[in-house]
């Protein structure tokens, strides 16, 4: 008897201690295992990319057991090539340009969406002899790349009777707002809305804006991610979208604050007025959802191409997009 109540009392003395250890447990689970993504930009870095400087500044990518190298490319073609060939995980892109590099056959995929409104359209100087669409028959437009520009070209063009055929297309290289301003060029596209408007301004002149969206275009994101199609970690990129949310939430509640976190990056680059300018211009296009799969859309703007015979067959959304 003696025997079984010595036993009895070793158990309950144990057992606080074997308590104590399983609270230990639920109140400090085991942290998963950090992801490591390696992400390109498409440019190097500037007021479009906020939420993705605001992550890494304010280390949400860390709390949501992310890694995320930031790579700046030597060349704006490189993202996509080093995607489909599986040199870097993530990449800034554009939608039109990833349904034309699916339609080609690259193993790109859709991984979140940046900036999820339209920044492109047609730019022409307030003051000057443009004042619609149509009076750019015959005319140039200065462009840093025109090869994937005639879609929209084409549907903006169509209610005034003309197409892209009828205007001559200018490579002016990263010079467009310089090229609108001399007068080498009667219009530029390609230049965003929030950066091209006030570099003329800061020159002392007032642009006009014909906005894609608003004149046949169908509404598009601006900037997205990119991954490889057949090789990627799902859950890495979920928490990687998860820290892209939380910074485009806190810059849309907190702007100038975010500005001063975002310039704190590299200053002697960010740190200047053109930049301050935009970041106050860009805000309000962040996506806020940047997880969210927006299939008509996209299926919307393949079809678009299709009929502007710039990609030749249909595109789902499975094609287009990884499942989140």
């Amino acid at each position: 008897m003696m025997k079984k109540l010595k036993l009895l009392i070793g158990l309950i003395c144990l057992f606080p201690v074997y308590a104590m250890a399983e609270t230990s447990t639920a109140m400090h689970p085991e942290k998963p295992e950090i992801k490591t993504l390696t992400l390109m930009l498409d440019w190097f870095v500037n007021p479009d990319h906020g939420p993705i400087i605001i992550a890494q500044q304010k280390g949400y990518f860390k709390e949501e057991g992310v890694k995320i190298t930031i790579e700046e490319p030597a060349d704006p073609s490189l993202p996509p090539k080093l995607v489909a060939a599986g040199k870097v995980d993530l990449a800034v892109y554009y939608q039109p340009s990833l349904l034309e590099g699916i339609a080609r056959g690259l193993p790109l995929a859709w991984a979140g969406t940046l900036i999820d409104h339209p920044l492109d359209g047609i730019i022409v100087l307030a003051n000057g002899p443009i004042k619609s669409l149509k009076d750019l028959k015959g005319k140039k437009i200065g462009m840093s790349n025109s090869s994937d520009q005639f879609p929209q070209l084409d549907a903006i063009f169509k209610p005034y009777g003309f197409s892209s055929k009828d205007v001559t297309l200018v490579n002016v290289g990263w010079n467009l707002s310089s090229a609108l301003m001399s007068g080498q060029v009667d219009a530029i596209s390609g230049g965003y809305r929030n950066f091209e408007l006030n570099v003329l301004s800061l020159h002392g002149k007032k642009g006009r804006m014909f906005f894609y969206e608003k004149n046949g275009v169908p509404f598009y994101d601006e900037l997205i991610f990119i991954t490889n199609s057949k090789h990627h970690d799902v859950e890495a990129i979920r928490r990687f979208l998860r820290a892209i949310k939380r910074a485009s939430d806190y810059i849309v509640n907190h702007p100038e604050a975010s500005w001063n976190v975002f310039k704190s990056y590299n200053p002697r680059q960010l740190d200047n007025t053109l930049n301050h300018l935009a970041w106050k211009d860009t805000v309000e296009y962040f996506a806020t959802e940047p997880a969210a799969e927006n299939v008509e859309r996209y299926e919307r703007y393949a079809q678009f191409l299709k009929q502007h015979r710039d990609i030749g067959k249909t595109l789902r959304a499975k094609d287009m997009m990884i499942g989140l």
